[in-house]
């Protein structure tokens, strides 16, 4: 079965970018290895900008404008960038390694963070509501 793995960064940034990845493998770690592409690469606030533009145009192409949050991608962005500032790992699969929470409680991880549900919050899917237990940074 073919996964993300099987493109490299480069190959998995631009086929996204450009709304040629199949949807099968846009799983939510590849949602995780995008943003931690897109900050190694541009830093945070252009991650947060380009991923919530190629996002919610990956949604529209394939037929789930619905499937978009604002808050829930962000959100996951600062998370990725939180652990990312921690990380010794050089590459995607030993940062997944070092914090397998990210992929296993990402759940658990956002309600940490949220005393609300961000999942399907009308507002959150438009746009970016701030934690209200406990800040990224």
């Amino acid at each position: 079965m073919q996964t993300h793995f099987s493109l490299n960064d480069h190959e998995l940034e631009l086929q996204f970018k450009n709304r040629e990845l199949s949807t099968k493998l846009f799983c939510h770690e590849a949602h995780l290895r995008l943003a931690w592409i897109h900050l190694k690469r541009y830093g945070e606030e252009k991650a947060i900008k380009n991923l919530t533009q190629q996002i919610t145009a990956f949604a529209n192409k394939n037929g789930a404008p619905n499937k978009f949050n604002m808050t829930l991608t962000t959100a996951a962005i600062k998370a990725v960038h939180h652990f990312l500032q921690k990380s010794s790992s050089s590459n995607f699969r030993d940062f997944m390694k070092e914090f397998p929470r990210l992929k296993t409680r990402f759940k658990e991880l956002m309600a940490a963070h949220y005393g609300f549900d961000i999942y399907n919050s009308q507002v959150a899917k438009t746009k970016f509501l701030a934690p209200d237990l406990l800040p990224f940074d």
